[in-house]
């Protein structure tokens, strides 16, 4: 019996996978049978990333991009073209965290986590989308945050964006799912990652999250991994337009 969980000869395009959960998705897709390409700005980061993951067994490519750039994308994806890289699986995994109240935020920092953590997600998505269609096939994973369902103060830019890749994620089901393309979305609790370092080392904020989590802890990034597995898979053929989220039980509780 075939196994639908097997990645094999699938190509997995990872934004901001040098690090943090784009790293551990991205390892998750490799043990699952992908080849990888790693993305991320830092090209040392990107490079140490992709020779550990060569190391430990794994077909790895990288492409250097600023998600925020369109005509550096647009480049990355003819290059794919150009050197028959096709993208079967597309995680739109990059995003940042600004933390301020909305009176003291300036419209230039409210734009560059909404191109950061949104408009990235839509361009890359298009231009997979333009390549997956005439092939019949395509599985887009967006990652959105506890803050697609729900606000908190500080981070109203971050609430927005992520809010704002939950119904992304259904107008890609929406326009792309008659072309065999998923579109779906996983919702990450409070995860250990260098971009919540500073709310881990804040004993208030660590026991507040431990408290309000019915696992009572943190999230690990790899604990992401079997959820972009399977929505990657044929195993998730008929799941379209949905958000998982990974987050101990946070949301579902009060």
């Amino acid at each position: 019996m075939t196994n639908p969980f097997d990645l094999s000869g699938r190509t997995a395009l990872v934004t901001g996978s040098s690090r943090g959960l784009g790293r551990a998705i991205a390892e998750g897709l490799a043990k699952a049978g992908a080849r990888i390409v790693l993305n991320g700005v830092d090209e040392t980061r990107l490079e140490h990333a992709a020779s550990d993951m060569h190391e430990a067994g794994f077909d790895v490519l990288t492409a250097a991009f600023d998600v925020t750039n369109e005509t550096a994308i647009q480049a990355s994806f003819d290059h794919f073209d150009q050197a028959g890289i096709d993208i079967d699986i597309l995680i739109n995994n990059a995003g940042m965290q600004f933390r301020k109240p909305m009176i003291e935020l300036a419209t230039t920092d409210w734009q560059r986590v909404i191109d950061t953590n949104l408009t990235s997600a839509f361009v890359i998505g298009r231009e997979a989308a333009r390549r997956m269609i005439p092939r019949g096939h395509g599985k887009i994973i967006n990652i959105g945050s506890l803050t697609s369902e729900l606000a908190r103060a500080t981070v109203a830019p971050y609430t927005v964006a992520k809010g704002g890749i939950k119904m992304l994620t259904k107008a890609m089901a929406a326009e792309w799912g008659e072309h065999g393309i998923q579109a779906n979305a996983i919702g990450p609790g409070y995860m250990i990652t260098d971009m919540n370092e500073a709310l881990i080392s804040n004993p208030q904020f660590d026991a507040w999250v431990k408290a309000r989590t019915p696992a009572r802890r943190w999230g690990k990034p790899d604990e992401l991994a079997g959820t972009a597995v399977y929505l990657a898979s044929s195993a998730a053929d008929y799941v379209n337009g949905q958000i998982i989220y990974v987050d101990g039980g946070m949301i579902s509780v009060l």
